[in-house]
């Protein structure tokens, strides 16, 4: 196993921190994906790409490399890295549940049913095989509800399924899947067990999901950033539960999405989340839609917070998750899991463009270029809402009658006007301007 050493170069790319990188540094990138991320690298103004081994400051990886070279790597103060070492406590399903649990019951013992009643966020859920037995006493107290089976550790829809019959949870066990060790004495594959959410909220008849991203720069103390842009994932097909294995009806990933037969690429399947406010606004009027927004970013909160104690805090490392929440037919939004390694890959030319600059503004935040005094409440599209606590800003409209009041520094579904912000925050010279 190789062992990489970041340091600086003696040479013409010299890099360190602040004054000495002014003017004259470069940051050496690795990166080992390729998608929309290697474009923003690639036209990151004084970036260089290293390739294979070469020593790096900077290095977006996969999570299957930090599995087997982080704790192999010597990293000098200024290096960064887009994982944390065990960011799978909150991105793994079943460890997702374990965690909330955990948190809501410590918050219940110290605080009050009340402020436990604040993770109500989540649908109930059991990790299997450990809590089979658990999860059949639950399903035997709702006869008739639907449940839905994921891997805990797959992506993009991959083995999930529907049923409402406990013989299709026997059948799945008889495969060999539902037991602690297969035959061959290999680890059987986790999977979670959720209750359905069967009254989604609808759009012209058919389910969607919300993809929001949220930026985690450290947990110890907590510092979350907000990004404005995100979107809504759309199934294919109108929604009903009278069939429960059309796969196009009941999953918004657009991995499943694109498969459909009536998929149309240039459509897509996917609402900006302006888009999204805007409609729901009209429809259910601000402040309806005010406290629907509130509700999510407490989903946020709430779950960067139940990990905070456990995560390996290294201030090398970084963050960029990809929330996925669901609302139900009151508006009410669920937490269906969080992504460690949100997909960059464009599914049009109007997502990539977003993901770019999600992208873009993400490297803004983590700052190798050292331009930042880490006072900032705003950079580029995302909004700083947690740093040791609640960050509020000011309704200034209220300052026009004589008062004020603070909320949540949260601006998500709002107008994205990064490129203002940026020109206003970072020097001219610095400032790429892309889109």
């Amino acid at each position: 196993m190789s062992k990489h050493k970041t340091s600086a170069y003696k040479g013409s790319c010299n890099y360190g921190r602040s004054e000495e990188r002014e003017g004259r540094s470069c940051v050496r990138y690795k990166c080992g994906l390729f998608n929309t991320i290697q474009d923003v690298l690639r036209q990151r103004p004084n970036w260089v790409e290293v390739k294979d081994d070469g020593e790096w400051d900077f290095n977006w990886c996969d999570v299957g490399w930090l599995r087997e070279n982080f704790d192999h790597t010597f990293m000098e103060e200024h290096v960064r890295i887009n994982h944390f070492r065990n960011h799978y406590e909150l991105t793994r399903k079943n460890l997702m549940v374990k965690n909330l649990k955990r948190y809501q019951k410590t918050l219940e013992r110290d605080i009050g049913r009340m402020e436990s009643s604040k993770c109500d966020f989540f649908p109930c859920t059991f990790a299997l095989p450990s809590e089979y037995h658990l999860f059949v006493e639950e399903f035997n107290r709702s006869p008739g509800s639907i449940w839905i089976m994921k891997p805990v550790a797959k992506s993009q829809g991959k083995g999930i399924f529907l049923f409402k019959k406990l013989k299709d949870i026997m059948d799945w066990r008889k495969n060999g899947r539902g037991t602690e060790e297969q035959k061959d004495g290999a680890q059987v594959e986790s999977y979670v067990v959720q209750c359905y959410i069967e009254k989604p909220y609808l759009i012209n008849g058919r389910k969607f999901d919300l993809r929001v991203y949220v930026l985690v720069t450290s947990y110890l103390p907590l510092k979350a950033w907000l990004y404005r842009d995100g979107f809504a994932r759309f199934s294919s097909t109108r929604f009903s539960l009278s069939s429960i294995d059309d796969k196009y009806m009941h999953l918004t990933n657009v991995s499943v999405q694109k498969t459909a037969p009536d998929y149309d690429p240039e459509k897509g399947c996917k609402w900006q989340m302006q888009q999204l406010r805007r409609y729901l606004t009209a429809k259910h009027g601000r402040e309806m839609v005010e406290t629907l927004f509130k509700e999510m970013d407490n989903i946020f909160v709430r779950s960067l917070l139940s990990v905070q104690k456990i995560i390996i805090n290294d201030k090398h490392c970084f963050e960029l998750y990809g929330y996925d929440i669901l609302l139900d037919q009151n508006l009410k939004p669920w937490l269906i899991e969080v992504n460690a390694s949100p997909s960059h890959t464009a599914s049009s030319q109007e997502d990539y463009e977003m993901k770019y600059r999600l992208l873009q503004d993400t490297l803004n935040v983590v700052d190798m270029e050292g331009r930042l005094t880490g006072k900032e409440k705003r950079v580029g599209g995302y909004d700083l809402m947690w740093n040791d606590g609640p960050v509020y800003k000011e309704d200034v409209n209220l300052q026009t009658f004589g008062s004020s009041r603070f909320t949540a520094n949260t601006h998500l579904g709002c107008v994205n006007d990064r490129e203002k912000q940026l020109r206003q925050l970072l020097r001219p010279s610095l400032f790429q301007k892309k889109m």
